[in-house]
């Protein structure tokens, strides 16, 4: 039997408001990922996270947008990024981190705290404020845009061009990364295997691993690719450290305290835990992983159209000095521990 007309549950005037106002800014994030992925597919050394942000500055500093775009922009630079995040947890089987053997485990964790601490003294000593720091720290150490983009989650800060700067240097610094780690390694005479550990253990995004250990060949690659997921398995812990410490802060100056546990983070563990039980299918995990690529391309993106070109020159030096500081630092760590472990 139809249920009556005036019996209907019907979203109310003030529900549907907030969602016609999203459909603008989602279209065109629906856009500017669309051809994001299909450069990608062209190019899969150019990361689809990389020209999403590149297209996204572009279009703020070459095109007046309009204020109708803002709503959209933000859903997608918020709680799309996300989501992105606790689907990047189904890309990774704690089996196969724990195959590296305990040696290389430490190594990972010794990388990533390591580079986290060198990086956080380093910005002191050079003045740079703690959010931007910490971007740059977590960015650089453990698996660069989905880093920097999950500490933006937990600190929330009230610059965006943070955000963004991190992410950029990421990208510039990562990208050097692909030819010279290869070629250092040459120089040193590192194995394929000792080279791969090293690209895997040092490298900041999962795409620039990937390129950097098929430029290495010799099945370097995949033993680059499980060091590299090994560093965003720290991802977890990380971010619940540094909302511990942000609830510290929260308390001692009566502004809102973050919760113990970020949700997308608690997220990101049980997709960890459904993908190392052998729970979700290999089809979803495939279907997941260029979601999850969409989505984390979106947010960027929509990060990149909230940055002006002329507020980020202003940046200056500082940060790019850090930068080039973490790199070094977490490329020396995990050469030393190559040379102990392999």
């Amino acid at each position: 039997m139809s249920t009556p007309a005036s019996e209907r549950i019907t979203p109310s005037p003030a529900l549907r408001r907030p969602i016609r106002g999203l459909l603008p800014g989602l279209a065109l994030v629906a856009v500017a990922v669309g051809v994001a992925l299909a450069v990608n597919r062209l190019v899969p050394a150019v990361s689809a996270l990389l020209i999403g942000i590149v297209l996204g500055i572009m279009l703020r500093n070459l095109v007046p947008l309009s204020t109708v775009f803002d709503a959209g922009l933000a859903f997608a630079a918020k709680k799309l990024l996300r989501v992105g995040v606790v689907l990047l947890g189904l890309q990774l089987v704690v089996g196969d981190v724990l195959g590296l053997g305990f040696g290389v485990v430490l190594l990972v964790i010794a990388i990533v705290v390591g580079g986290i601490a060198a990086t956080m003294l380093i910005g002191k000593l050079m003045g740079i404020s703690f959010t931007q720091r910490l971007l740059i720290a977590c960015g650089f150490s453990i698996c660069g845009a989905a880093a920097v983009a999950a500490v933006d989650g937990v600190v929330e800060p009230d610059d965006d061009e943070e955000v963004v700067t991190a992410i950029a240097l990421v990208v510039l610094f990562g990208t050097l990364m692909i030819p010279l780690v290869p070629l250092a390694a040459g120089a040193l005479g590192l194995t394929a295997h000792s080279a791969g550990l090293w690209a895997g253990g040092s490298i900041h995004e999962v795409a620039q691993v990937v390129a950097a250990g098929g430029i290495i060949g010799g099945g370097a690659l995949g033993v680059a690719v499980v060091v590299k997921l090994a560093r965003v398995l720290m991802l977890a812990p990380v971010m619940a450290v540094v909302s511990a410490v942000r609830r510290r802060q929260s308390a001692g100056s009566g502004g809102k305290r973050p919760p113990i546990m970020p949700l997308f983070v608690v997220g990101f563990i049980a997709m960890v835990a459904l993908r190392s039980f052998g729970i979700v299918p290999a089809p979803i995990v495939d279907a997941a992983s260029v979601v999850q690529n969409a989505l984390l391309a979106a947010a960027m993106f929509a990060l990149g159209a909230g940055v002006k070109i002329r507020s980020l020159v202003t940046v200056g030096p500082g940060p790019f000095a850090l930068a080039a500081c973490s790199t070094l630092v977490v490329s020396g760590i995990a050469l030393a521990g190559v040379m102990l472990v392999a």
